[in-house]
């Protein structure tokens, strides 16, 4: 495996950009979806959270590649965008047509779970503006050549959600590999999104193909099915650490170009109580956070700020060590808050890093 080279921030009027969807969260808090009267909105989606967490968690330069359909909602969404700090300005905005016949902007209900009852997902996202994208509606040769950015960030999340966005996909890595953009990818394998172009056949060709073309690939246990890896069970928990680490290795042997391969570690004892860690593969050494028991409010987008921790401490120069300390420390941050996004600042994912208690900080 070889190290990563990045490209000088100076050179580069980004830190990281983030293709994929954008969607309107609307959270029961307490409550449950289908009795709610109230809901709490709020933007999210897992590549877009990734920037977002690097813009308002460790300060970096970071942008979203997106589209909406051009109505409140959209404009709504985008206004949270602006809120979190992450760049608007390559977003493309579609004509909307009155009533979401030809294009709409996507809806995500989310309902956290507490105890013995699990969070629970409902997306309302068929026929999104981003769903439409196609190769040549982002003017990559631009984005990565002339403004320049030093990280791309993408995944199997916005991959899956039409046929043409995984050829968006390719055309993004390219371009970003032909102007030395460090790219990562998320598998993020969700059998909802793909059982309607393909099934779980259809998102092995597309990740494998879009695998053997990047630096650095974020995944679990289930997520690497959706690259027909050998080996994948579904007793995610049951798995001990050198099996995870035998997996990474296994991964690292069959996909050559990658850089890093990370995933977190999780044990969900409730919905509100889990273990939590991570581990790494980076020059063929592998790097191990041990899980430890955290209490969870808000468990959606864990992963995410974990992503953005671990890409940090590589973009600011710190150790392996450090960025994949610096991930568990985000992603656990994160999940004591409501909403997709990180509200966690860097010095309190130091001390949590360091072993800070949760004594009250005066």
């Amino acid at each position: 495996m070889q190290p990563i080279k990045l490209k000088l921030a100076e050179a580069c009027r980004w830190d990281c950009v983030s293709l994929g969807e954008v969607m309107l969260r609307l959270d029961p808090g307490e409550g449950r979806i289908h009795t709610s009267r109230i809901f709490q909105a709020w933007e999210g989606g897992g590549e877009y959270n990734v920037s977002r967490g690097l813009r308002r968690a460790f300060g970096l330069r970071t942008a979203i590649l997106t589209a909406f359909a051009d109505n409140p909602i959209g404009r709504l969404v985008e206004d949270f965008i602006l809120q979190g700090g992450v760049d608007t300005s390559q977003i493309k905005w579609l004509k909307y047509d009155g009533i979401g016949r030809t294009v709409r902007n996507g809806l995500n209900f989310t309902e956290r779970g507490y105890g013995v009852r699990a969070a629970v997902g409902c997306s309302d996202r068929g026929n999104t503006a981003i769903s439409h994208t196609k190769v040549g509606d982002f003017d990559f040769e631009k984005i990565f050549g002339e403004y320049g950015t030093r990280w791309l960030h993408t995944g199997g999340i916005f991959a899956a959600l039409s046929e043409t966005t995984p050829g968006v996909v390719a055309d993004a890595v390219a371009k970003a590999k032909k102007h030395g953009v460090i790219v990562s990818y998320d598998l993020n394998y969700r059998e909802s999104l793909w059982k309607a172009i393909g099934g779980k056949a259809k998102a092995q060709e597309v990740n494998r193909a879009l695998v053997s073309q990047i630096d650095v690939l974020f995944g679990n246990e289930e997520d690497f099915s959706g690259i027909e890896m050998q080996g994948v069970t579904d007793d995610f928990d049951e798995l001990p650490v050198e099996a995870y680490a035998q997996m990474l290795r296994d991964v690292a042997k069959a996909y050559p170009n990658l850089k890093i391969i990370a995933t977190t570690l999780r044990t969900a004892h409730t919905a509100t109580q889990n273990a939590w860690g991570a581990i790494m593969i980076y020059e063929d050494k592998i790097y191990h956070v041990p899980q430890r028991d955290i209490e969870i409010m808000d468990r959606v987008g864990g992963g995410d700020s974990f992503a953005s921790g671990l890409i940090y401490g590589f973009l600011s120069g710190e150790s392996p060590e450090w960025a994949l300390k610096a991930g568990v420390a985000h992603g656990a941050l994160a999940m004591t808050t409501p909403g997709d996004t990180s509200t966690a600042s860097k010095a309190e994912v130091v001390r949590v890093m360091g072993g800070g208690s949760a004594r009250i900080a005066r």
